[in-house]
């Protein structure tokens, strides 16, 4: 591997800027430069907006290995994590950024709605929901914006009802989770919006520790009333499974949608398919290919590690680029074509080891059942616009569009 480091006393020299941009001719590939530090080796020196220099890893093995190493470290509060911007004063971090075992300790007080068979329980009104949307479009104007009219409602609605959450506050937990994981909003920004929303699920957790009802919160307010976990920590849990639970899936639903619209051959595939199996490789592929956490995931070395040749000092921060990951011709031959026969299961776009997604399997479960009922039901669905005025969000810490004009 080539060596990222000056004579004068190993400050890496010659260090590429991250985030890096995308091209601009295909919006759903990684950064070329991803690319091209991919070519020369699994490991690469980085800038981040405060000067330091992390490790970007861009290879599926290494990937894999270092996120299942306990040596490495996802706590946001640990000298050296590299952080995606400022982290604004006094902010609650999350059980994502956390070690075990404080990690498993919250993760497992929320884990039970998310089990394949309880997620599987959910399908049917999943179904409903998308129905209802897809009558509402039809019975509109046209064209319309999926983003607004489709995608963003289905999560929305499912998290909703999953959490407690009332619906009619959706425009005020969409529009500040927005801010919180948007990269150049200002710290002081995110550090309102995510107050905001903090305040707005602690006054739900009060409401349910006087009122229970059949849903998350309210299970989460025994374990408050255990004393298992404080006020704070539950509502916190709240806004991460609130944001959690609707942006990434929305992204993945719009984007999804323009990525077939791009690839009328495998588009061609899901409409003309009910074969259960085809759409959950689709799901699974679409996955791989789009990577829609495109700002990598952030882990800390606990002790010098030795990889490929190279060693990570404890200390030094990694970035584990999930989306050229996902592009690495070694596990996945011609990696950036969209092949929805693809056996494309092993993809890390749901990350790998102790901290991979807990939300997936309905992640899963309502991407199979956008994609296996939208364009059946819409089959002339078509975008209404050139690609080039569609708003992408670069700005983002989960990629998508803005805005998706639609016809049919």
């Amino acid at each position: 591997m080539t060596d990222t480091s000056s004579a004068a006393g190993g400050e890496p020299a010659g260090v590429p800027e991250f985030p890096m941009p995308r091209a601009a001719r295909c919006p759903f590939d990684p950064p070329p430069a991803l690319r091209s530090l991919q070519e020369q080796g699994p490991l690469a020196r980085v800038r981040l907006w405060d000067g330091s220099t992390p490790w970007v890893v861009t290879r599926y093995a290494e990937q894999r290995a270092l996120m299942a190493d306990p040596r490495v470290s996802a706590d946001v509060t640990r000298p050296g994590y590299p952080a995606p911007a400022p982290i604004p004063k006094g902010s609650f971090a999350s059980f994502i950024l956390m070690d075990d075992p404080e990690h498993h300790r919250l993760r497992r007080m929320v884990q039970a709605p998310f089990t394949v068979k309880r997620v599987e329980e959910m399908r049917p009104a999943v179904q409903r929901i998308v129905d209802d949307l897809i009558d509402a479009m039809l019975a509109g104007p046209k064209p319309v914006d999926l983003v607004e009219a489709f995608a963003l409602p289905v999560p929305s609605l499912v998290i909703c009802e999953l959490l407690g959450v009332p619906y009619d506050d959706h425009d005020f937990f969409q529009d500040n989770s927005k801010t919180v994981i948007r990269r150049d909003a200002a710290p002081e920004e995110r550090a309102a919006a995510g107050a905001r929303l903090n305040a707005y699920l602690d006054d739900l957790v009060g409401r349910k520790l006087a009122e229970p009802a059949d849903d998350l919160l309210s299970r989460l307010t025994e374990r408050v009333k255990a004393g298992e976990l404080s006020r704070a920590e539950a509502a916190q849990m709240g806004v991460l499974l609130l944001i959690a639970g609707h942006e990434t899936t929305a992204n993945m639903i719009a984007l999804g949608t323009l990525a077939l619209l791009r690839h009328p051959d495998q588009l061609a595939l899901l409409r003309e398919s009910d074969d259960p199996r085809l759409v959950a490789g689709a799901v699974e592929e679409l996955l791989r290919y789009l990577n829609i956490t495109h700002s990598g995931r952030r882990r800390v070395a606990l002790a010098d590690i030795e990889i490929c040749g190279q060693v990570i000092r404890a200390g030094e921060g990694m970035i584990m680029a999930n989306d050229i990951a996902n592009r690495d011709p070694e596990v996945f031959p011609g990696p950036d074509d969209l092949d929805l026969r693809r056996d494309a299961r092993r993809h890390v776009a749901f990350g790998f080891g102790v901290h991979q997604c807990l939300g997936q399997p309905l992640a899963r479960m309502e991407l199979q059942v956008v994609y296996s009922t939208l364009y059946r039901r819409i089959p002339t669905l078509s975008l209404a616009t050139d690609l080039e005025r569609v708003p992408f969000k670069h700005d983002g810490q989960v990629y998508g569009v803005y805005e998706l004009p639609v016809t049919w």
